[in-house]
């Protein structure tokens, strides 16, 4: 088991560097499809997201991709809802969980269907406002163990105008904020597997190393393409297993 663990967290890894994804999204199915249940698998993904949104979000920094100030506004409010999500996972059942889960996997999927049209000038928005998107989201996305960043990427390019590689990093930096958070979260209200938590999150930083790279150097258009056909599999996934 420790050597399938160390492959799917290179495999997660990367794809959260590549897509600036927390990797909650792809990760907490895969654990499912291996037999852990759904809130086991949770509180893994986000042992895992806290080690490859720091690495990920250091390596995007220094290649001067992240907005730091714009993301932290949002980031406070994620961190201060995923306060909330431990609470959330544990009087909700497991199959609600999944359903929630199939939905915000759906909508990753479907916005993906839309072309975003990309603006010249980015948009200058009330701080106040930042920091009420970054709550719901935060609470709502780690109680089913994903970062978030699959509802923000869309949010910073459709209504802010914020270039998509730019929001890719500033919705993995968003992970840094909503995955601590909800870590001490879940710590309160649920065992969770550290060992296994801690074993992915190592070997995601391979991953990520990799993946941060490789996203510089792939155009958009093969980037969205591989990423639809991620959230397809992952769709199909959980609806057979809830219907």
């Amino acid at each position: 088991m420790f050597i399938e663990l160390i492959l799917v967290g290179i495999f997660i890894g990367t794809m959260s560097g590549f897509f600036g994804i927390g990797g909650g999204i792809i990760l907490v199915p895969l654990l499912m499809a291996i037999g852990v249940d759904i809130k086991s698998a949770i509180g893994i993904s986000i042992v895992q997201m806290v080690f490859s949104s720091v690495f990920g979000s250091y390596l995007n920094y220094k290649k001067g991709s992240l907005d730091v100030v714009m993301v932290t506004t949002i980031g406070i409010g994620g961190f201060i809802g995923a306060l909330l999500s431990g609470v959330i996972t544990s009087n909700i059942s497991e199959m609600s969980l999944e359903i929630i889960f199939l939905s915000f996997a759906s909508f990753a999927l479907l916005r993906l269907f839309f072309k975003i049209k990309k603006q010249k000038r980015q948009k200058e928005v009330n701080r106040i406002l930042l920091l009420t998107i970054g709550i719901p989201l935060g609470a709502i996305s780690m109680a089913i163990g994903v970062g978030g960043s699959i509802v923000l990427v869309p949010i910073l390019v459709g209504f802010l105008h914020v270039p998509l590689k730019k929001a890719i990093s500033a919705g993995l930096f968003f992970v840094i904020f909503s995955s601590v958070a909800g870590f001490i979260s879940h710590i309160k209200t649920g065992p969770i597997d550290y060992e296994s938590g801690i074993t992915i999150g190592l070997a995601s930083l391979v991953g990520v190393y990799n993946g941060v790279h490789l996203k510089d150097r792939v155009n958009v258009t093969l980037q969205r393409r591989l990423l639809i056909l991620f959230y397809l599999l992952i769709v199909l996934y959980l609806s057979w297993r809830i219907f």
